[in-house]
């Protein structure tokens, strides 16, 4: 049997259920937290939803682009981009749960480890409603159509580039982008 991350309809559409909630509970819970810790819970979001662009765009370029049997399992989203394929939400709450939550109350207190995982939460749910849009939509959002022509660089270049799905951040870091080399005897494509 062959493992495929093809989803249902539901299953695909959890994501946009299931993280909402988490993030609403997750505040909820934030807003019981000692005034004094506020202050330390915003600068923990902030830094999660950062560490999330940078976990997307480490996970998009070395795992889903590099690893078997992830490579594989990716490159049939990349053959089919308008198909419900993804991470089940399971997989991806638990991972959430198990690789940041948990160590982040560990290493920290409640407030800090849940103020990390709400930013990694909103920043994963960024990144879904966005790479559900920009496959899936047609819209008249000039940054979103500036998403959509990245992302389809990503898809139907031979250079591999444009790993970012929210943020080309660091794609210009790592070297990643997509730039347009002419040589005119033969213009090619190569991430830079």
């Amino acid at each position: 049997m062959r493992f495929k991350l093809e989803l249902s309809t539901a299953s695909y559409f959890a994501d946009f259920v299931v993280y909402p909630l988490a993030i609403v509970g997750s505040g909820f819970l934030l807003c019981m937290a000692p005034r004094g810790e506020r202050p330390h819970i915003v600068i923990a979001v902030l830094s999660g939803l950062i560490g999330w662009s940078l976990l997307e765009y480490a996970l998009h370029r070395f795992i889903l682009h590099g690893l078997e049997p992830f490579r594989r399992w990716h490159a049939e989203h990349h053959n089919r981009p308008r198909a419900l394929i993804g991470t089940p939400t399971a997989v991806s709450a638990t991972a959430i749960i198990v690789l940041i939550l948990v160590p982040a109350v560990l290493i920290s207190d409640l407030w800090l480890g849940t103020g990390l995982t709400l930013g990694v939460t909103a920043g994963y749910l960024g990144y879904a409603c966005t790479h559900h849009a920009v496959h899936h939509w047609h819209t008249e959002s000039a940054w979103l159509k500036h998403r959509q022509r990245l992302h389809a660089l990503h898809h139907h270049s031979r250079a591999a580039c444009q790993f970012g799905v929210i943020t080309s951040v660091w794609d210009y870091v790592f070297g990643s982008r997509y730039r347009l080399h002419v040589d005119l005897a033969r213009p090619t494509v190569r991430p830079g």
